[in-house]
């Protein structure tokens, strides 16, 4: 899911952390905690 928001959105570093972050909690609430969010974005980017 991380990843399809990444590549959907055509974002590419670390700059777009912030980005990939709020639409990733918007998508996740209640799935998956924060830091596991921030890690595999972290990653992904």
């Amino acid at each position: 899911m991380i990843k399809g928001i990444i590549e959907s959105n055509g974002f590419a570093g670390k700059q777009d952390m912030g980005k990939v972050m709020g639409l990733a909690m918007a998508e996740l609430k209640g799935k998956a905690e924060g830091g596991l969010i921030s890690k595999v974005v972290k990653e992904l980017l």
